[in-house]
């Protein structure tokens, strides 16, 4: 497996849920800290256990944006 680029956000998303995995924090509590749901904890750590540390990255990642300008549309505009 390669190098995966991640946010801190993401970084920090996987040092609470590891200490979650190690009994070293409640999913409550790790919920608090993400600011997210206890669900969407558990459905975290779900993730983490069937994908590994790297499904915690967002998926969009390196993705085209589905509301982006098409580039005729935009030379046309910059041209103007």
């Amino acid at each position: 497996m390669g190098l995966i680029a991640m946010s801190e956000r993401d970084l920090q998303r996987i040092e609470v849920l590891s200490k979650v995995i190690d009994g070293r924090m409640t999913v409550v509590s790790a919920a608090h800290v993400l600011d997210l749901s206890e669900r969407q904890v558990r459905r975290l750590l779900e993730r983490i256990g069937t994908d590994g540390a790297a499904s915690i990255r967002h998926k969009a990642i390196g993705r085209l944006s589905n509301n982006r300008i098409s580039d005729g549309v935009r030379d046309y505009a910059m041209t103007r």
